[in-house]
């Protein structure tokens, strides 16, 4: 059996039958395409978390008020109360707590900025402005900018809200006055009341990488606590272990001090999360990739199956001049898996372009996938690569045995 002769012949073969070949190929091209695609979108979605992450300080614990329902057995009922009130008898428990460096009270809530004629709904992180660098340790200010934490009427923007994407002038500058509406409970009456304050903007935050920051308006604790009226009951704090490493040991000692009864997450918990959905995700789209390569596997068994149909008196011919079945069996095998080497070795290419073509498209749709580009990694290449082959191959069997079997007499009386 020559090889080259094998190779000679399929060649021939399909380009024969060129238009069917072609469409074939492509049912294959898109199919690899596509699982390229979507394995480089994927793992370059996990790096991107990843690096976005990195930008959070890894030793910082959230801590909140955990929740217990006051509602009756068919639901209903006043809003759950906190199990445990976040004050400053907390604060001063939880920073004497062995390698906790700090503790940082917050309040939060949702305002309404006025500025210019124009309004927008907002989130306020009220904390020690100059706390800021605990929870974002890269967190820059543009040029011009003051942190006046003891002055209740300062209030800070982070550059989406001073510079809200996709409008040409900005939304608030440095030393401008801006007015804060804003809604609160009534600790006396419990009535909904709503109210407003003038602030001067000392200061304009670059983007961090941080959603806590990069999307929200920081003032100082004494203007939350008068803004909301809470009374000195935190909303959230946020504890500092002396070393991303100790996270883990100051949580259990939350834990053996609070029980259940207080909420504590962490950075590594948050994005073991976000990781799991992109996992599960990820797997279920290249699930649809796959039925596509599968729809190319079919459209492989079809072509053959038709080839051999037609190609019986050929059959019948090499049969009678000596050809073997295993000689038949590998023309056919070697056309299959021609289509699967094409078809993957395109299909790759394809789906790599693609990718950077999504990834742009999604870059000019959104400021927070500016950071967001493909990996190809070699070992999902050839994985995929050896996938569209293999299954190339293994839908091109049938075909092959059936035209290997073919009896040459039978052939030749064929017309």
């Amino acid at each position: 059996m020559n090889i080259f002769q094998i190779f000679s012949l399929s060649f021939d073969a399909l380009r024969e039958r060129k238009v069917r070949s072609a469409l074939t190929v492509l049912m294959v091209i898109v199919g690899s395409a596509l699982m390229t695609a979507l394995n480089g979108l994927g793992a370059g979605f996990g790096a991107f978390i990843d690096q976005q992450f990195s930008k959070l300080a890894p030793n910082v614990l959230f801590v909140t008020s955990a929740q217990q329902s006051n509602s009756g057995p068919f639901g209903g009922g006043p809003p759950p109360a906190p199990k445990i009130t976040l004050n400053e008898a907390v604060v001063s428990r939880l920073k004497s707590l062995p390698f906790v460096s700090d503790v940082v009270p917050s309040y939060q809530g949702q305002i309404t900025l006025e500025s210019r004629g124009k309004s927008r709904d907002t989130t306020v992180f009220s904390i020690d402005p100059q706390k800021l660098f605990v929870v974002a340790p890269t967190l820059e200010f543009v040029e011009g900018s003051a942190i006046r934490q003891n002055d209740p009427s300062a209030i800070l923007l982070s550059d989406s809200v001073a510079n809200p994407p996709g409008d040409n002038a900005p939304f608030a500058e440095l030393g401008q006055t801006v007015i804060v509406k804003y809604s609160f409970v009534d600790q006396a009456t419990g009535k909904q009341k709503e109210n407003s304050k003038s602030f001067i903007v000392s200061g304009i935050m670059k983007p961090t990488g941080n959603p806590t920051i990069d999307n929200a308006v920081v003032f100082n604790r004494i203007a939350g606590n008068a803004i909301f009226d809470k009374g000195g009951k935190y909303d959230s704090l946020l504890v500092a272990a002396d070393s991303g490493d100790l996270v883990d040991t100051v949580e259990k000692e939350i834990r053996t001090l609070y029980g259940n009864d207080i909420g504590v997450t962490t950075s590594k918990a948050i994005l073991k999360t976000i990781q799991e959905f992109t996992t599960g995700f990820t797997s279920f789209i290249l699930s649809i990739a796959l039925v596509a390569l599968l729809v190319g596997g079919v459209g492989i068994i079809t072509t053959l199956y038709t080839s051999v149909t037609e190609r019986i008196r050929e059959i019948g011919t090499m049969k009678a001049i000596g050809a073997q079945n295993s000689f038949i069996l590998a023309l056919f095998l070697t056309e299959a898996m021609t289509i699967g080497i094409f078809g993957a070795t395109l299909g790759m290419l394809l789906g790599i372009a693609g990718g950077f073509v999504l990834v742009a498209g999604f870059a000019s749709n959104g400021p927070g996938a500016t950071g967001l580009t493909p990996v190809f990694l070699p070992t999902d290449l050839a994985y995929v690569w050896a996938l569209s082959v293999g299954l190339s191959i293994l839908a091109g069997i049938y075909p092959a045995w059936k035209a290997s079997r073919l009896p040459p007499i039978v052939a030749l009386r064929r017309e």
